[in-house]
């Protein structure tokens, strides 16, 4: 099963060096069934960059706690065997909660497929979402307008085999 995992470039970075995500349980994001109800689609493509967007979304919230953090949205696509990966069913259908899942156990970061990153020039606009993040939360069209910029950059795609080089510790 793919799973999405959202981090930062910091979170890249500690995760190579220690060789894994987390211990687990970790937050990811799948395709779930209420995903697809949501979704309304039955492409497998489509509905797993629907995951990947969730995912890209939580990302911008673990940037809310790093205030030194590079203002770019990471995430970690991950190969996890049937079954690793829950959704909880009484937040299925909770817009807040789509696709969102539960990977139990370590997962290790050389279960990565690739890796999905922001562009230099998306900074601006992922800082911006950033800010405005509370107050969209809180109802404020205007905010999550700026919230909703940020996905109008589209996240680089990168092999696993790069992550040295995005975390700063290539040569």
């Amino acid at each position: 099963m793919r799973v999405y995992v959202p981090s930062t470039l910091l979170g890249l970075a500690e995760a190579y060096e220690t060789g894994e995500l987390g211990a687990g349980p970790l937050v990811a994001y799948a395709v779930t069934p209420g995903l697809r109800e949501w979704y309304l689609s039955d492409d497998i493509e489509e509905l797993e960059y629907a995951a990947l967007n969730r995912a890209a979304l939580a990302s911008l919230r673990l940037l809310a706690t790093e205030p030194g953090a590079v203002r770019r949205r990471v995430v970690v696509a991950v190969d996890v065997p049937d079954g690793a990966a829950t959704a909880d069913p009484d937040r299925g259908l909770d817009p807040a909660a789509l696709g969102e899942v539960r990977v139990a156990g370590p997962v290790p970061l050389a279960k990565a497929a690739s890796v999905h990153v922001d562009a230099g020039d998306a900074e601006a606009d992922v800082t911006a979402a950033v800010g405005a993040l509370e107050a969209a939360d809180g109802g404020d069209d205007d905010a999550q307008f700026v919230v909703d910029g940020a996905e109008d950059h589209e996240l680089l795609w990168y092999a696993t085999q790069e992550i040295p080089n995005l975390v700063g510790l290539g040569g």
